[in-house]
């Protein structure tokens, strides 16, 4: 299968230059390029890509405006692209809905495989950096610790595997957790996103902070520090 790919930067050589790595692959192809966001979304609506990068910085529309469109309009995934190593940009990035994030000075090999990584339904940060991003920009206010009636789909279950994911615990972590088969949890996992239209797990970590089943300070399971260094990326 190959692997269609837009790829959006307002510096022609920058955009040119990650255009040439990935169409010398053989399992991917840039169908377009774009110079900012606006002609971004609309090379993503002629084309349908699987994966489009954009730069955060683009005239007329932004990189995480155009990302919203894009993840608003079908399913298209985005990773972002910038010069600003800024926790802020990372949020903001995936708060609208992109799946990955990468600075531009991104080694040839790291590029391309971020493009399969994101093309495949996987994610670019752990859950668990997404949770310090989200700690971090989501302020106490905004989390009510009442129940958010957006959770109310969920079984207890599925809600239980909601509140492992935000804590940063890969399915093993949580099957041994739950006491089920890993299995078991990638049907819970999978549940969980179809229910509450949810890209991937680092969507699913935002998206418990911000319904307040999570909150900045809670104590990880069984008292572990589960903010430490983890896998570049999750899968689902």
């Amino acid at each position: 299968m190959t692997i269609r790919v837009v790829v959006a930067d307002d510096q022609e050589l920058v955009r040119s230059g990650f255009a040439m790595i990935l169409d010398v692959q053989p399992d991917i192809e840039v169908v377009a390029e774009a110079g900012d966001g606006a002609e971004a979304i609309d090379a993503v609506r002629r084309h349908a890509p699987d994966v489009a990068l954009l730069d955060i910085r683009m005239p007329r529309v932004d990189g995480i405006e155009a990302c919203r469109a894009i993840s608003a309009a079908g399913d298209c995934r985005t990773v972002m692209l910038t010069t600003f190593d800024s926790d802020e940009y990372v949020y903001e990035a995936l708060h609208a809905g992109a799946s990955g994030f990468l600075l531009k000075d991104v080694r040839r090999d790291d590029l391309v495989h971020a493009v399969r990584v994101v093309a495949r339904g996987d994610s670019l940060l752990a859950p668990s950096v997404a949770r310090r991003l989200v700690e971090q920009y989501t302020r106490p206010a905004a989390r009510p610790r009442r129940p958010d009636p957006r959770l109310d789909v969920l079984t207890a279950r599925e809600r239980e595997t909601l509140l492992l994911l935000a804590r940063g615990l890969s399915n093993a972590e949580i099957a041994a957790e739950l006491v089920v088969s890993d299995h078991t949890v990638k049907t819970h996992v999978g549940n969980v996103l179809a229910k509450l239209g949810l890209r991937d797990r680092i969507q699913a970590v935002i998206c418990a902070y911000e319904t307040g089943l999570v909150a900045a300070g809670d104590p990880p399971p069984g008292g572990a520090d589960r903010a430490g260094p983890s896998p570049a990326s999750a899968r689902k």
